[in-house]
């Protein structure tokens, strides 16, 4: 069994769909970060950069941080969305990290900036709406050469990332321009253990889809 600590945000819902792919059992522990809850003492001692999501695992004791942390964890638990061969592992840590780096920070700063705080920064907003839409392209070059992010199968790396396109609403982006991107979000957000995890710990809305 896993305790889930975590909030409807997008690093929150890659942990929550993840362990709905993974197929394991789970308790969620709601972590309202809108009241200051990743402040608790208790919380602390399981995430000390008091961010969500953490992690418990009753079976091992093993408690974990950090999103990307977190799915390497659960894939190396279960043997599952994670190839067995080197080259293959790699391929997937490559886009792990490219989500870990590039699509959550900048993506963010993209919510920050421009839908929280319009008009506040014009530089700022300018400079991560750009950033959000050179994102945009180098994962659509990416899915126009290949099924999903590291290659022929889904893997934790398509669980990283699609959490932070399901906010694609808030990116000003023209979906004409990323076909490949569009089909890849599209697929992944029909998938049944994606339609539940997002709605971990609650359900906001309905997963946007681009007609």
């Amino acid at each position: 069994m896993i305790d889930l600590y975590t909030w409807q945000t997008p690093n929150g819902r890659k942990v929550s769909i993840g362990l709905e792919e993974f197929g394991l059992d789970y308790e969620t522990h709601p972590v309202n970060i809108g009241k200051d809850e990743q402040f608790a003492p208790d919380f602390l001692a399981i995430s000390p950069n008091n961010k969500i999501p953490a992690i418990v695992d009753r079976d091992t004791g093993t408690s974990l941080m950090e999103s990307g942390a977190i799915l390497l964890y659960l894939a190396d638990k279960t043997g599952m969305l994670m190839p067995g061969d080197a080259k293959g592992r790699w391929k997937v840590m490559e886009w792990l990290m490219m989500q870990m780096g590039s699509v959550g920070p900048m993506l963010g700063q993209t919510h920050h900036f421009a839908r929280f705080n319009e008009g506040k920064a014009p530089y700022a907003e300018e400079r991560f709406l750009n950033e959000t839409k050179r994102i945009y392209g180098v994962l659509n070059k990416r899915l126009g050469e290949t099924k999903y992010l590291a290659g022929d199968d889904y893997t934790i790396a398509d669980i990283a990332t699609w959490p932070w396109i399901s906010r694609y609403e808030w990116h000003r982006i023209d979906w004409a321009d990323f076909p490949d991107l569009k089909r890849w979000y599209a697929g992944i957000a029909a998938r049944p253990a994606v339609q539940k995890g997002y709605d971990v710990p609650n359900k906001v809305q309905d997963i946007p889809v681009p007609e």
